[in-house]
This record gives structure tokens, C-alpha cells and sequence, in this order.
């Protein structure tokens, strides 16, 4: 059985400018704080791991690795990498990745930036 994204109403980022939708980062972690954070360490971990492999991925990989991206950035309300994601795994499906790429770099270089403030504030 395959679990559905959390649905959203929001543009790439939420109404308050920053990278990651606090509020729904509380919903999907039920307010736990320690959960919230392990959540964001995890999603700072694997997207980092992913950013790098993706300049040597074929078509195909690409279209993986941008797929579990979407739901890592949608996981933790970061929009903007979902939107992103988003863009290159169905340009990489239609043999047109390469300017996906760098605008998915930019949202997880902005998104992790935002969290490791967010983790060294708490």
C-alpha cells in the first residue's frame, strides 16, 4: 500500500517567507519537538546525500532520486523542494532534466540552510 503526500493549499513557500512550513512540520510530527527535530536532521542527511548524486544520475535515477525528494521536502513542509522535485522527476520521465537540477539544488541548499538555524536555535 502506498501512502498519499500530504495534500497542501500553499504556494512554494508558506505566507511567512521561510523555506519550511513550520506548521505543518507540527502537524506531521503531532507537536513532538524531539520528533520535529530528528524529522529535520534526517531530511537535512538524506537530502544532502541525494544533491550530490544527482550531477552523475541517468534519466532514470534522476527520476528516483527527485521522487523521494518530493516526499522527503513534502514530509517536512519544505515546499519549495517538493515543487522542485516535482519539476525534474516529470522533466527526467520526458528526457529533460538538466535545468531541474540546479533549481532543486537552490530549494534544499535554502530549505537546510533554514534548518540548521532552526537546530542550533533549539
Amino acid at each position: 500500500m502506498e501512502l498519499a503526500l500530504p495534500t497542501r493549499e500553499h504556494s512554494a513557500k508558506p505566507a511567512n517567507g521561510r523555506p519550511i512550513d513550520l506548521v505543518h512540520l507540527s502537524r506531521m510530527t503531532f507537536g513532538d519537538r524531539a520528533l520535529e527535530r530528528e524529522v529535520l536532521q534526517l531530511f537535512l542527511r538524506q537530502s544532502s546525500q541525494i544533491v550530490a548524486k544527482l550531477a552523475k544520475a541517468d534519466a532514470d535515477t534522476l527520476a528516483q532520486l527527485a521522487h523521494t525528494l518530493k516526499g522527503s521536502g513534502a514530509g517536512v513542509g519544505a515546499w519549495a523542494v517538493a515543487d522542485a522535485a516535482t519539476v525534474l522527476e516529470q522533466g527526467a520521465k520526458a528526457g529533460k532534466s538538466d535545468a531541474g537540477v540546479a533549481k532543486l539544488r537552490s530549494a534544499v541548499t535554502e530549505a537546510s540552510g533554514y534548518i540548521e538555524e532552526l537546530l542550533r536555535a533549539h
